[in-house]
């Protein structure tokens, strides 16, 4: 298993609140404005007319002066909503009765759910919303969309929440605007999301700047903009929002709309992760095994994952997995490990799926089953982890766990290598060098052999300099086949190291220089390099570039002749007489 499992940093998504009925019920605010009772201005102008006949003797000055008002709201080209609004100014004891009787319908539904009758709840509760009190919509629009006392109907929901929302219920808003944002009940319109969410950020709901927020930093309705998107996760953050807080770490541990911060991500880590936040959890883990704004703490880090990993978090079950395969923070412990990263990859968690592809295969820590192996690899490589798609490639072309199918194996194997999997790279470009599966095409061969080596593949980077150095495909560039050669040298690579260590030696592209010939010969020998082996022998044995040593000579010999070099053992032969 390799370290990556540990970089495991995950934000979080647009959510809506999760409250009950009840709960949403009776913390609903319970003074609405003036206007909010509303249902269209032309029963609303009714209502006034029929109160200015009543309070004024028709023909009277007082009742030709207060109809000149009411003419003038009538006559008025502004929007519905302001004259409407514009009558309940004027006249607020024509409507103050019917305010009360929405108030008192309200009460009552909020009575019935405080007692779990979610039936007569909704009953009163569109009764109240029918009069156009604004929170009996929302409630109302909340028990379509949860199936509370009614059927379960997303487009009924989205009804009442958009009649809520138009008379600035702020909750409803951010309802409405997850409707649009997810397609619940209405046609999915990110726009209109970012829309309804801003209004409802504006007026102070949490969920609403979390989500306005998720919206400016993924570019969903609104164009891209970090520095925007961390203004909305600082507000939600500092009202307590949870997943607030985790993205509003991410931001500073990243550098995004933000300048870098450990330390401060660690702050916004540890106040999510003290809600209980799984992702925060993690994340904080993960600063305690880094030392990342906050002191090494091997011990503090599982913890923390462990926590997370305990809700069920797959990103940490991963992380977990791996220090008990690691023995980072836990004593080492492979069943341990192994139970860690099964439970991530039965959530479904691409990298987990494939180390314990990897397990599988190699029998390490579980019983060993290339059929399984294969299974897991199909599940990462389906999600789209190139490393699967490269393991699953190679075992469709060498058959051994599966049946050989070398038109499945260039499948997968292009997949990886689109994504640019540099190791997948050089094999498909040996499949155009060679025509395995594919025409033969040496330009081809080349375009991947480079993105290969340019992501510092050191065999495709040794192959890059052969082919400048032959004139292979490329145009012959000593230059640039040195430049190839040490990379891949610089990488550890033995044959480039013993190539390297030659071009001194012989002075081919670079200045001639036996000390540097032979410091390279010697890092390829020490790899088991046979070549390097009997050169650096035949180095001790004439004094080049070392002191005359004909012991040491015949060491590097015997090693190069144990390996079937065939000069080497000629060389002991001559070295003995």
């Amino acid at each position: 298993m390799q370290k990556r499992p540990m970089d495991a940093i995950c934000p979080v998504g647009i959510h809506t609140r999760r409250k009950s009925m009840k709960k949403i019920l009776t913390t609903m605010l319970t003074a609405a404005l003036l206007g909010a009772f509303a249902q269209g201005f032309e029963e609303e102008r009714q209502r006034a007319e029929q109160w200015l006949d009543q309070t004024y003797k028709p023909g009277s000055a007082d009742h030709g002066a207060v109809r000149k008002k009411l003419q003038t709201i009538t006559d008025s080209a502004k929007p519905e909503k302001e004259k409407i609004a514009e009558l309940h100014k004027e006249f607020p004891k024509a409507f103050s009765a019917k305010q009360d009787e929405a108030e008192a319908l309200y009460q009552k539904a909020v009575g019935f759910a405080d007692k779990e009758d979610y039936v007569s709840a909704v009953k009163y509760g569109r009764m109240a919303a029918d009069r156009g009190h604004a929170d009996a919509q929302f409630g109302l629009g909340i028990c379509y969309a949860n199936g509370y006392g009614v059927k379960k109907d997303p487009a009924e929901a989205a009804k009442w929440y958009r009649k809520a929302a138009d008379q600035d219920q702020p909750d409803a808003q951010n309802n409405l605007a997850l409707c649009y944002a997810n397609g619940n009940g209405v046609k999915k319109d990110q726009a209109e999301a970012v829309k309804w969410f801003r209004k409802a950020a504006d007026q102070g709901v949490a969920d609403a700047q979390f989500n306005l927020g998720m919206c400016y930093e993924s570019g969903n309705g609104v164009k891209k903009d970090q520095a925007e998107a961390v203004k909305w996760y600082r507000k939600a953050a500092e009202q307590g929002v949870a997943d607030a807080q985790n993205n509003l770490g991410l931001c500073y541990a990243n550098g995004n709309g933000v300048k870098k911060d450990p330390a401060e991500a660690v702050k916004w880590y540890r106040k999510a992760a003290d809600h209980g936040q799984a992702d925060a959890q993690n994340n904080l883990g993960l600063c305690y095994y880094e030392g990342r704004g906050v002191n090494k703490d091997l011990a503090e880090a599982v913890k923390w994952v462990r926590k997370a990993a305990e809700q069920g978090n797959a990103d940490a079950q991963l992380n977990l997995a791996a220090g008990y395969y690691y023995g980072r923070g836990v004593k080492k412990d492979l069943a341990e490990a192994m139970k860690w990263l099964r439970k991530s990859a039965d959530q479904g968690n691409a990298e987990s799926q494939y180390y314990l592809g990897v397990f599988c295969y190699s029998g390490e820590g579980v019983k060993k089953d290339p059929a399984e192996a294969v299974k897991w690899y199909r599940k990462a490589a389906e999600q789209g982890f190139a490393d699967a798609q490269f393991n699953l490639a190679k075992c469709y072309y060498d058959g051994k766990a599966i049946g050989k199918d070398l038109a499945e194996a260039m499948k997968w194997l292009r997949k990886a290598a689109d994504q640019g999997h540099a190791e997948a790279q050089f094999n498909l470009a040996a499949c155009y060098y060679y025509g395995t599966e594919v025409k033969k095409d040496p330009a081809e061969a080349v375009k991947w052999l480079r993105k290969s080596a340019e992501q510092g593949f050191a065999e495709a980077q040794f192959n890059l300099a052969a082919g400048y150095y032959y004139g292979r495909e490329v145009k012959k560039d000593l230059t640039e086949a040195l430049k190839w050669l040490r990379k891949s040298a610089e990488q550890g690579y033995a044959e480039a190291q013993f190539n390297l260590g030659y071009c001194y030696y012989s002075g081919e592209g670079v200045k001639k220089d036996l000390a540097e010939a032979i410091k390279w010969c010697r890092k390829a020998a020490d790899q088991g390099f046979a070549e390097a082996e009997c050169s650096l022998g035949y180095c001790y044995q004439n004094g080049e570039g070392v002191q005359k040593d004909l012991a040491e000579a015949e060491k590097w010999y015997r090693k190069a002749a144990d390996k079937g070099n065939a000069d080497a053992k000629e060389a002991l032969k001559k070295l003995k007489k």
